[in-house]
């Protein structure tokens, strides 16, 4: 049987009645999803997600210095004074292996955090969506995706991402009944999945990132189902629960 799955466009007025007793899947493909699921398969041992930079000096203050990376981006820029911005590259084996990563984003870690109220938070984007899709299939909660979007706007690779993922939950049959934001996310992920690259290199975030980065980061977080990863966020803490 198909799940109840709804779709929010971005996190901008989610509630916590909107969360409560579901399982949400938060969505920010252009990075920190991507960024998250990849430092989590190099053996990070925990990501803390925080809303902005005093939350994470906060927090910091309380770590021994040799336990933790101070991580994260702003308009798509490294933090002046962080360890690491928000490029899944960054984030390889040697550097962050065993280590605690306090992340703070422009739009993913706000998404995450306005979801902590969520009964199961989990964390997905395209390199993992096999990963998300195979627990939400073992799921009997409401399900909730909540794309971040960007500063609180329409952002079309995480809504292609969140139709991605009801499309395999529906074996690419979306029943009736559905919820418009279901209906709209699956739409338009069944009318571009052969071009599913192209069209998240068209996308405005991806031109912001281009012009900072190049085409690196997109090419990579384009990719589906590469990393067997589930990153569960409890307590505060984002950990692999595969």
């Amino acid at each position: 049987m198909f799940p109840s799955v709804d779709v929010f466009a971005t996190s901008l007025g989610l509630q916590e009645e909107d969360v409560r007793k579901k399982t949400v899947v938060v969505i920010d493909v252009l990075r920190a999803s991507s960024t998250i699921v990849t430092a989590l398969h190099n053996g990070v041992k925990a990501v803390i997600p925080v809303e902005d930079m005093e939350a994470a000096s906060k927090i910091a203050q309380n770590l021994d210095s040799t336990r933790y990376l101070l991580c994260g981006e702003k308009d798509g820029v490294k933090i002046q004074g962080y360890h690491l911005g928000n490029s899944p590259f960054e984030y390889d084996e040697k550097k962050v292996k065993g280590k605690i990563i306090i992340f703070n984003t422009t739009n993913g870690t706000k998404a995450i955090t306005r979801s902590s109220g969520a009964d199961r938070l989990i964390i997905g984007s395209f390199l993992n969506l096999g990963s998300v899709v195979e627990s939400l299939k073992a799921d009997s909660n409401e399900i909730l995706l909540v794309c971040a979007g960007w500063k609180n706007r329409f952002s079309l690779e995480d809504t292609l991402c969140a139709g991605n993922i009801i499309f395999e939950l529906t074996d690419g049959k979306l029943p009736e009944g559905a919820s418009d934001g279901s209906l709209a996310a699956f739409s338009l992920y069944a009318s571009y999945r052969n071009r599913l690259e192209e069209m998240i290199h068209s996308s405005n975030h991806a031109m912001r990132l281009r012009n900072l980065n190049g085409d690196e980061d997109l090419t990579y977080c384009s990719q589906v189902s590469i990393l067997d990863v589930l990153p569960v966020y409890s307590q505060g803490m984002i950990t692999n629960s595969k």
